[in-house]
């Protein structure tokens, strides 16, 4: 293996923990640079590994599938949280070179922690968590202070996309949603008065090089991100300047190597909240594949390989729609999307996923409108939005 400071030259092998579309636009990015990329996954037809040098189907747990990765990468990162925290543990003692590692991961892996790690550097960022309290026991519920509610309980492990995640506004319905998920440990969050949301992607190389994106607008539906527009239009300097010096402070104090994105909360009086940590590229930074120099994907190659960041540069003002399942499911019958008619608009650049079945919620895929000003690629998305009978 290299020295831990020697960068990973084209031509060498990158691995990914995790098969899914991240892994995919990972693989596609590395590959553009001239490196092999090696998927562990267990699932056979995972978008990554359909498109990876080599793809070891098994559990993220199997050691004889760790050593065979370790023995072919030089470096391995993740694609999504809640990669269990050995599996990097392993591979970091097989002598691989692991970024991030699962110190930093494992903060993102628990919404305790996270809560609790967040909080530690409000005094210094003028940034913390919203008000929570961690619901444990019975006893727990019968002290939640009247001020939680109405608040949003949201279990400590595994949620995503709005899963694990329920909205409760007296002490009774806190108890029926606790017991919904099975008495597990959880947050309680209390309800904000929400502005708008935004996401601030950061990049930090093993040399503690950090460079930040701009920051992204986020609309969510069902939970789930519906768009991201950048520049953000609701934000004002001083907030981006704040956030962005938050984002930064956050993967330094972390320790971590990679991509990192944080999102935040604006509230209505013009306070920041600081929402949650996601250890990888970003849903919400899928724009930078078209509207910056360096894409999220290509950056996390370049940490990964120790090699020097990329510019963040935005070069056109761009919206980002997510494309579910349910754009092919219309009326109860499957049909593929009118993709010509998007494409007229020559600016839209359209990324699937590889999927094969779509399914409600699913993520099949996105749209990155791009152009000259906001309100061009306002109208684009827009037009696209009825093309694809959009009403979530």
């Amino acid at each position: 293996m290299a020295d831990r400071l020697d960068p990973i030259l084209p031509g060498s092998y990158l691995g990914i923990l995790g098969g899914g579309q991240l892994g995919r636009m990972f693989t596609h990015a590395a590959q553009a640079m001239g490196y092999k990329v090696c998927v562990l996954d267990p699932d056979p037809n995972s978008p990554a590994g359909a498109v990876a040098e080599k793809h070891i189907q098994a559990d993220y747990v199997d050691h004889a599938a760790l050593k065979e990765m370790a023995s072919i990468c030089q470096a391995v990162s993740t694609e999504f949280e809640n990669v269990p925290a050995q599996a990097l543990d392993e591979l970091e003692s097989l002598g691989v070179y692991v970024a991030p590692t699962s110190s930093g991961v494992s903060v993102a892996q628990n919404r305790v922690a996270e809560k609790k790690f967040l909080a530690t550097w409000k005094d210094e960022a003028g940034i913390g968590p919203a008000p929570h309290l961690v619901i444990e026991h019975d006893s727990d519920i019968a002290h939640v202070p009247d001020d939680l509610f109405p608040g949003i309980l949201k279990t400590a492990r595994m949620g995503y996309d709005g899963k694990g995640q329920i909205t409760v506004h007296t002490r009774e319905e806190l108890s029926q949603a606790w017991e919904k998920f099975n008495r597990v440990i959880c947050v309680l969050e209390k309800r904000m008065d929400l502005d708008f949301e935004v996401s601030a992607l950061v990049v930090r190389g093993h040399d503690d090089q950090v460079v930040a994106y701009p920051v992204a607008e986020n609309i969510h539906k069902s939970g789930i991100l519906h768009t991201t527009t950048v520049p953000a239009p609701s934000i004002n300097p001083t907030q981006e300047k704040k956030i962005v010096e938050a984002a930064k402070a956050i993967i330094r104090r972390l320790d971590y190597v990679g991509v990192l994105c944080v999102e935040f909360f604006v509230l209505k009086s013009g306070d920041i909240v600081a929402n949650e940590i996601a250890p990888r590229p970003h849903n919400s930074g899928h724009y930078t594949q078209n509207a910056c120099i360096t894409s999220q994907f290509e950056q996390q190659v370049r940490a990964m390989a120790r090699i020097p960041l990329g510019s963040t540069e935005l070069v056109q003002s761009t919206i980002m729609l997510n494309i579910l399942g349910d754009e092919w499911l219309i009326n109860g019958q499957q049909s593929e999307p009118l993709w010509n008619e998007i494409l007229k608009e020559p600016k839209t650049k359209l990324h699937l996923y590889g999927k094969a079945e779509p399914r409600h919620g699913r993520k099949m895929g996105h749209i990155n409108f791009v152009g000259a000003t906001s309100g061009d690629v306002q109208i684009a998305c827009e037009s696209a939005v009825k093309v694809l009978r959009i009403t979530r």
